[in-house]
């Protein structure tokens, strides 16, 4: 009876329901149940001791980390408790976005070339050497791009969509602005560029033909749409088949003068949301990460999502 009220008590909470429902699939290490459940460490290590001392959940030790799992061939009366568990956890309203966290983690779990590049890219400056700098290494990157026909949405003043244009086949900016879009279409002119078109227009349903692009970027712009999931339908209406998209915007802050500083509609984005919408307009091949943060208050951190149509 004592062995049932602890396990009765350990499910009562909605935390720990959270973590049961996270080690479902497998085994998951603590730093993987922080970028899964967005919660601290000491208070995951917590609740998994909980767990664990209920006979709900057992670790391992592998290397400097431990990885816990669901309890192996529980008998039956402490499965049905731990199924039950598990159905709570499905009602939790954290739950949804608790699952796309876990797609997105067993996919950078797998990504060992984004683990070598930030390896390398954290060590890039470290030192000084003459002539090299991340403008020098981005211009060469650049060359490596295949022709290609690419949509910029939300593209301000262009800037973006010129570097794109010294290698792509063509480039179409698209902004709400018609100040913006006629400053940076006559600059565009006067550098001589031929290949970028600019067009007026929204974000959330821009003016370009179903099926006519190879790549669709939203560079720091998805924070400024009334409706960010319908600008991400509308990505993938526009894409050719495998065509990209890339999405570079703000992880999800509380710095809540960004709407009165640069008019954000949004704070940020938090990975589960990026990663639902994405499915839900249908891309497959998802990638949600963080590749930057700043040293500077408010530490703004950013984050790239890609997919594939």
């Amino acid at each position: 009876m004592a062995s049932i009220l602890k396990c009765l008590r350990a499910l009562a909470d909605p935390t720990r329901l959270r973590l049961l429902a996270a080690l479902e699939k497998g085994e998951v290490s603590v730093h993987e149940l922080q970028q899964i459940t967005n919660l601290v460490q000491s208070r995951i290590s917590t609740h998994l001791a909980l767990l664990q001392e209920a006979g709900l959940v057992q670790s391992r030790r592998e290397g400097k980390r431990a990885l816990y799992r669901l309890v192996a061939d529980p008998e039956a009366g402490l499965n049905e408790q731990i199924q039950l568990g598990l159905r709570a956890a499905r009602e939790l309203p954290e739950h949804e976005a608790d699952a796309a966290n876990h797609r997105r983690v067993l996919t950078l779990r797998e990504d060992h070339a984004k683990l070598l590049f930030n390896q390398v890219a954290g060590r890039f400056d470290r030192s000084y050497g003459p002539g090299r700098s991340w403008q020098a290494f981005g211009q060469m990157l650049l060359r490596l791009l295949p022709p290609l026909d690419v949509a910029d949405l939300g593209s301000g003043e262009g800037l973006l969509g010129e570097l794109l244009a010294l290698r792509c086949r063509r480039v179409i900016a698209v902004d709400n602005s018609e100040k913006i879009i006629a400053f940076a279409a006559a600059k565009a002119r006067k550098s001589g560029i031929k290949n970028l078109e600019f067009r007026l227009g929204d974000l959330e349903e821009p003016p370009i033909e179903k099926s006519s692009v190879d790549l669709v970027i939203l560079s720091q712009a998805l924070h400024h749409a009334a409706d960010p999931a319908r600008a991400i339908q509308s990505a993938h209406r526009i894409l050719r088949p495998r065509g990209q998209i890339m999405i570079l915007d703000l992880r999800q802050h509380a710095f809540a003068q960004a709407r009165q500083l640069y008019g954000d509609l949004r704070l940020g984005f938090a990975e589960s949301d990026l990663t639902r919408w994405l499915e839900a307009a249908g891309f497959h091949d998802l990638e949600v990460s963080v590749v930057a943060r700043e040293d500077q208050p408010p530490h703004f951190e950013t984050l790239l999502a890609t997919g594939t149509k």
